[in-house]
């Protein structure tokens, strides 16, 4: 949080023609996208603490590259490979093997007035489809966040992960087939 405040209280100098900076567009750009990002990360990392972290982390990344921000093309699409692979790289860090688990409800909202019932129903069908996206193959998993968290397009993913789109397209179908398997069984079987 320390580090969003700062980055919210930075002040910037404006270009002579009144444009924005690219160091401006990169505050902005992370601040709206914080919370996806986050939630993203949840899903690839498993908690939000480690997902905080990740953000921070890509943030200053993003930061020290920002002398590059003139030749990115797709902002949102770069920032979101920059928070993919820093959560990458702590997965495979020796610190973040001590995995804890994701408990879904502490994620979500419950109405005030809802029933018991159906809150019970609502925490299983999060965690079942928590646990589906997590059984999914990583490019599977990575495609599927992209496109509902990120809001990215096929061909924006393409372009981040250097395939084909018709290679992310595939990936998502095979994402959404399993997701479906585990969240209708029912409907699967007919």
């Amino acid at each position: 949080m320390a580090k969003r405040e700062q980055a919210d209280s930075l002040q910037f100098e404006v270009s002579r023609n009144g444009q924005e900076t690219s160091e401006e567009k990169l505050v902005r750009a992370f601040n709206e996208l914080r919370d996806e990002l986050i939630s993203t990360l949840v899903f690839v990392l498993g908690n939000r603490e480690d997902a905080k972290d990740a953000a921070q982390d890509a943030f200053i990344k993003c930061w020290n590259a920002r002398t590059q921000l003139p030749q990115v093309l797709n902002l949102r699409a770069w920032i979101f490979r920059v928070c993919f692979n820093t959560a990458k790289d702590l997965q495979r860090s020796a610190w973040h093997r001590r995995a804890r688990p994701l408990n879904a409800e502490q994620y979500t909202m419950m109405a005030k007035d809802a029933a018991p019932g159906q809150t019970l129903e609502r925490k299983e069908s999060i965690e079942r489809l928590r646990c589906a996206i997590l059984e999914l193959r990583e490019e599977e998993k990575e495609v599927f966040l992209l496109r509902q968290n990120g809001e990215l397009t096929y061909d924006q993913i393409a372009e981040m992960r250097g395939c084909p789109v018709s290679t992310v397209k595939t990936q998502m179908r095979s994402a959404l087939e399993k997701l479906r398997k585990v969240l209708n069984p029912v409907e699967s079987i007919v």
